[in-house]
């Protein structure tokens, strides 16, 4: 395994974390332990969750997957092994604190409170704004409609505020971000730093073959501020796999369960795009999930590839894509499909 440093924390995780969000819902938890107890065998040290988890996100699965992986540890009684990140869920969700405006100094503490419970621990490492409270654009949605009516956002410093009390108080070690954009991001840390207050140390967005849109803004912030990327949704949610080429939905597959909740990636310039990536894994001889990875893993910006599997075979296949190297001629060919059809399912 390969592991770099969390932000400017003194933390090194593995470049492949293991993302748990289908723990409670496609996987059982008995699967879900078979999983952790294989990443963490091979050296994966490094485990995403959060309190809106199992996925599709429903109230009857909340806190599920947090749960499971809570008995983990009290379990297997191994929670220093692991680097573990979590989330607070955005508004919009009734059965998560009414679903209104989340990043309160009650809602946060609440948050992390239930999350600590769930987990059995008594601390987080990481700990993650799930997607923006303000009016902006995330999930699959390319335009910024601004209002007009909506009040000036600007609870960056209340936020921070909140997270270094809780800092303080142990509950957690670390912030981060996800689903942001470059102007949530850049302030995020600009007023950090003003207020000398805890600093974001990483920013969880989508990123892939089919959804470069990270390397446009975020990627430059990651550089130059230290704080990289978490990338989730590494293979288009399957798509990198191969399993949906052609059109085919394979039974119990997650297109086969919950096909309307990924609109973003049901287009033609998706299916085109995935079809020349895959002709350029037969060429090189490589694996169409580990090329898929393998890129992920070899950007620069990338702190951890979050890889996810619901079963054991194709977890063993996405982390072996940690000995997969891309060479020149491959990357060329990866860069002349991406411009030619940039980011289809951003």
């Amino acid at each position: 395994m390969k592991y770099k440093k969390l932000g400017n924390t003194k933390l090194n995780v593995s470049l492949i974390c293991l993302g748990t969000m289908t723990y409670g819902e496609q996987n059982t938890a008995e699967e879900g332990f078979e999983q952790m107890d294989y990443a963490l065998d091979k050296g994966i040290n490094f485990f995403d969750t959060a309190e809106l988890y199992a996925i599709p996100p429903k109230a009857k699965t909340y806190g599920k997957t947090e749960e499971i992986i809570g008995n983990w540890f009290q379990k297997r009684k191994n929670r220093k092994k692991i680097i573990l990140a979590s989330k607070i869920a955005g508004p919009g969700l009734k059965w998560i604190r009414g679903g209104g405006e989340q990043y309160s100094e009650k809602s946060i503490e609440d948050a992390v409170n239930s999350s600590l419970k769930r987990l059995k621990t008594d601390y987080i490492d990481l700990y993650q704004l799930h997607w923006p409270e303000r009016n902006t654009n995330y999930f699959g949605d390319l335009d910024y409609d601004h209002d007009v009516n909506e009040k000036k956002w600007n609870r960056f410093e209340n936020i921070l505020k909140v997270f270094k009390k809780i800092i303080d108080q142990g509950k957690i070690r670390y912030i981060g971000l996800s689903n942001e954009t470059p102007w949530g991001f850049s302030n995020f840390i600009k007023i950090a730093e003003k207020e000398k207050l805890p600093r974001v140390v990483s920013v969880q967005n989508p990123y892939s073959l089919i959804n470069r849109t990270y390397e446009i803004g975020m990627s430059e912030i990651s550089m130059r501020e230290n704080a990289g990327l978490l990338a989730y949704s590494p293979l288009g949610i399957g798509y990198l796999t191969g399993k949906y080429r052609n059109k085919k939905i394979p039974k119990n597959s997650r297109l086969d369960l919950f096909y309307e909740n990924y609109p973003r990636y049901h287009n033609e310039r998706t299916y085109n795009a995935v079809e020349k990536y895959y002709k350029i894994a037969k060429k090189h001889n490589v694996s169409f999930s580990q090329l898929a990875l393998a890129f992920v893993n070899s950007r620069d910006f990338v702190t951890s590839n979050i890889i996810g599997a619901t079963k054991m075979d194709q977890l063993k296949e996405n982390i072996e894509s940690i000995d997969v190297t891309l060479n020149e001629n491959i990357i060329s060919d990866i860069n002349l499909v991406h411009e030619n059809n940039p980011n289809p399912a951003p």
